[in-house]
């Protein structure tokens, strides 16, 4: 039996991207060996150009892009898979856009199914979201999403699982940022100013471009809202209350030139919380979905240290589900929860799960 040729339409090709064409490239061979699977990714994207390659791109991507790429509207890459009979459609949203998702649904409606390390479609107000799970219901098409929360952890999927086998889930905390997660690891067990382990963080490229979107508690809270929608949660971003780590006179209302030089500010507040906890305790910055008291909070909570949160090392996520079932005692997720080569290998887990599901399709065709 010839191997399913599966077309990838990539969009954005920065850290996750370009690793995820790598990692396929890389790995070919394998899944032609392994799954009967052929990946292709006739067109690649980046944020204004895009490079078409009907038989997909080879090892030297890079230099074919810059050379070839061409200005593009969402219309020319429909125009152009269904001008070649491309089949096995899966779009890859790469991105951080926020004008991509716009084409999502006319996306689902013209064949394709989305995978996405991109959250932002999944955090839109609830119109939005319940009208694009319409139209893959409507279509017949997957969106899968497991790096929105956790990178390359099966977070996602076991709250899926869970949830679909009629389990109640009770609660969901974790820390879900891998920057947050080195800052106060390190802050906890080191006798070093909360800046410079900050200032650190951002060197490592741990942080975004801008640190104060990590310590706005912002992109916890959206992974946490994402996660409550799984559950049939009906929330709203704006329903959740998120303590901001950024101080009144250093935040997101100041220059970021302001903010770069004036970090110290922060050591003061951060020593008091570190000496005025309990002994034997560290500091975490952790979301919290109570399903009972449909409370969303975002927050800085002082653990034990012998606790899973408190004995956390490095930049790891650890996200602990209580259910019904299993009383006191959570499901512990843990790993590492950021990072191009594990966040590019989730998006290629989503695609695999996508294309085996487009194999069991055709041979029910057939």
């Amino acid at each position: 039996m010839s191997a399913l040729r599966v077309n990838v339409i990539l969009f954005g090709i920065g850290n996750v991207g370009s690793t995820l064409i790598n990692q396929v490239i890389e790995s070919q061979q394998f899944f032609l060996e392994t799954r009967n699977i052929d990946l292709r990714f006739p067109i690649i994207t980046n944020s204004t150009l895009a490079f078409f390659e009907k038989e997909g791109v080879k090892n030297k991507w890079e230099a074919n892009f810059a050379q070839s790429a061409i200005p593009f509207r969402i219309e020319d890459i429909i125009e152009y898979v269904q001008e070649q009979q491309l089949e096995n459609l899966i779009a890859v949203d790469a991105t951080a856009s926020s004008d991509i998702i716009k084409n999502y649904i006319p996306l689902l409606q013209n064949g394709f199914n989305i995978v996405a390390a991109n959250k932002k479609a999944n955090t839109l107000h609830t119109d939005f979201y319940k009208e694009l799970r319409r139209n893959l219901k409507k279509f017949d098409k997957t969106f899968l999403y497991e790096t929105n929360v956790g990178a390359g952890l099966p977070v996602v999927q076991t709250i899926n699982d869970l949830y679909f086998s009629g389990e109640e889930i009770t609660k969901i905390r974790g820390v879900f940022s891998g920057s947050l997660s080195y800052i106060f690891n390190r802050f906890s067990n080191e006798d070093i100013p909360f800046s410079t382990i900050l200032a650190e963080a951002e060197k490592i490229g741990l942080t975004e471009p801008d640190s104060r979107e990590d310590l706005s508690g912002n992109d916890v809270g959206r992974k946490l809202l994402i996660l409550a929608r799984e559950i049939g949660q009906n929330f709203e971003f704006a329903d959740i209350n998120i303590a901001s780590l950024l101080l009144p006179n250093l935040n997101e209302n100041h220059s970021k030139a302001d903010y770069s030089v004036n970090k110290q500010l922060f050591d003061k507040p951060f020593q008091i919380a570190k000496i005025t906890q309990a002994d034997n305790h560290v500091l975490r910055y952790v979301g919290e979905l109570n399903v009972a008291t449909k409370q969303l909070e975002v927050k800085l909570i002082s653990v034990p240290k012998s606790s899973a949160l408190g004995q956390l090392k490095g930049a790891d996520n650890l996200i602990e589900i209580y259910t019904k079932s299993y009383g006191e005692i959570p499901i512990v997720i843990q790993g590492a929860g950021a990072g191009r080569q594990v966040t590019a290998r989730g998006v290629l887990t989503d695609i695999l799960k996508v294309a085996e599901q487009l194999k069991i399709k055709e041979a029910v065709w057939l």
